[in-house]
């Protein structure tokens, strides 16, 4: 016998409000004063004090893009690398994303490193690398790395578990034979930031936001927002 929606609905709520968030000793302090003049910066800063902190894939974001039909659409990917030219990811050219970046080029970035109670979000124009580019991207990663990008057709219809078993097999034996083998798919790709915000959590919900804006000149602009 199925279970009854409501009960389901009413055991969903009960779990939902017994959530905490921030449940930790202490939040670190966000000084917006004495933050530095480019957003860069401060990101890298973050990102190192989120990893010695313990949180969990640190390098893992949501990745918004926007499809055809002008919907939003997001997953999760890893970042590849953030240096003067922007956030670096990489995916295939034929996937869901990469269709939707070749169709319109902007996207916004999303990182949550809860073991610190902080976020940053990131928003900007994305361009594509060169092949070199996106192979030296994929070679440079693990054997599993190559071995999913050779299995490929990311994001099309699959047939069974047992197709992809079958391509998977194949794809790893490949990898592991093959280091350098080509898929002349994957694709680096770069979003160059025009806005990058960075929120540090407060207990008392009085959460710090401040918020880099890019001007004509390539220079920033730094505003606070209200939480």
């Amino acid at each position: 016998m199925s279970e009854d929606p409501s009960t389901a609905q009413e055991a969903f709520r009960r779990l939902l409000h017994r959530q905490r968030v921030w449940d930790l000793p202490s939040l670190p302090s966000f000084d917006p004063g004495a933050a530095p003049e480019e957003p860069l910066a401060l990101f890298l800063r973050w990102f190192a004090e989120a990893a010695a902190a313990g949180q969990a894939e640190p390098h893992t974001m949501s990745l918004a893009t926007v499809d055809e039909a002008g919907l939003p659409d997001v997953r999760t990917v890893m970042l590849h690398g953030a240096d003067g030219a922007g956030w670096h990811f990489a995916s295939h050219a034929t996937s869901a994303k990469g269709r939707q970046l070749a169709a319109r080029p902007r996207a916004a970035l999303g990182f949550y490193w809860s073991a610190q109670a902080r976020q940053v979000r990131v928003r900007g124009t994305v361009t594509a690398g060169t092949a070199e580019e996106g192979q030296a991207d994929l070679h440079a990663r693990s054997t599993g790395a190559l071995a999913a990008a050779l299995t490929g057709r990311q994001s099309e219809v699959l047939g069974s578990q047992a197709e992809l078993a079958a391509e998977s097999e194949a794809a790893w034996a490949r990898a592991q034979e093959e280091p350098d083998a080509p898929v002349p798919t994957w694709t680096a790709y770069s979003l160059a930031p025009e806005e990058v915000e960075f929120f540090q959590g407060d207990t008392r919900r009085r959460h710090v936001r401040l918020r880099y804006r890019l001007r004509a000149d390539r220079g920033w602009d730094r505003e606070l927002l209200w939480p």
